[in-house]
């Protein structure tokens, strides 16, 4: 489990306070490409129902359709995000941050196309409309910062949702998601 307090490095792309299952569905950014967008989204698996281990299974293509009827309809998807932030605030990694994690899909951002190939798409367990948990809030901003901290092209102002870069298609964060409340906390990790 991170603790809240543990100081975050990225070593090699991964993130040291964070528990890493490499996902088979990722590629090389194209040579021109650094990150320089973050990406937030949401997911929950069965939809609005928390734990249970689901979404590492989805991300690592071994999800058991025969646990839920909803999981037919998404098994054959090959997706992936950087990072997990589940409710209690535990980090999961799948893509090292130097390679490109299949999360955005069909997008843009600032007149750029394929956002897939210069983000990192972090995931919060959660919906559109549930309130996400203060220890995901918390994570959020850590992860954020020490992101911003090993990343030089990226800054707080391209930090996106994923309803703002594929915007006929997503809705992600959501309403639930707090972005005044994000952007304080990130300013305090970043300036102490």
């Amino acid at each position: 489990m991170t603790r809240l307090n543990e100081i975050l490095q990225i070593e090699a792309g991964w993130l040291n306070g964070a528990e890493h299952y490499p996902s088979p569905n990722f590629n090389q950014r194209p040579d021109t490409e650094q990150p320089r967008l973050l990406v937030i989204h949401n997911i929950s698996l069965p939809p609005a129902k928390f734990g249970g281990g689901y979404i590492r299974d989805f991300f690592l293509n071994r999800l058991d359709t025969a646990a839920h009827p909803y999981f037919e309809t998404i098994a054959s998807l090959q997706v992936s995000a950087h990072l997990l932030i589940e409710r209690s605030g535990h980090l999961l990694q799948f893509v090292g941050f130097d390679q490109r994690a299949w999360h955005a899909g069909q997008s843009q951002y600032c007149g750029a196309d394929n956002c897939n190939d210069f983000s990192i798409g972090i995931e919060l367990e959660g919906t559109d409309t549930i309130p996400y948990t203060e220890q995901q809030y918390r994570q959020l901003a850590r992860v954020a910062a020490a992101l911003l901290a090993y990343y030089p092209e990226m800054s707080a102002g391209h930090i996106t949702g994923h309803s703002d870069i594929a915007p006929q298609r997503k809705s992600d964060p959501g309403p639930a998601f707090n972005r005044d409340y994000f952007d304080r906390l990130l300013k305090r990790e970043l300036h102490g």
